[in-house]
């Protein structure tokens, strides 16, 4: 699917309404844009579930490291 937007003198885009729908994105929600060898990557940060903060609560350890790899994704 591809589709185009301009970026604004403020440096701003919107995300277009096909795009919205398919992907269930609302205000606030976060895009993540990433870097690649091909160009960039812009997806939406996964929202965590109650399931996801019961598994960080469950692992112990280091709970500021647990934070930054469920923030990355990665847990």
């Amino acid at each position: 699917m591809l589709t185009e937007t301009v970026i604004s003198k403020g440096y701003q885009t919107v995300v277009p309404a096909k795009i919205r729908k398919v992907h269930n994105l609302m205000p606030g929600d976060v895009l993540e844009w990433i870097e690649s060898e091909k160009g960039i990557i812009v997806q939406p940060r996964r929202k965590r579930t109650l399931k996801d903060i019961i598994g960080i609560a469950q692992a112990g350890g280091d709970a500021v490291e647990s934070k930054k790899q469920v923030q990355k994704g990665l847990k």
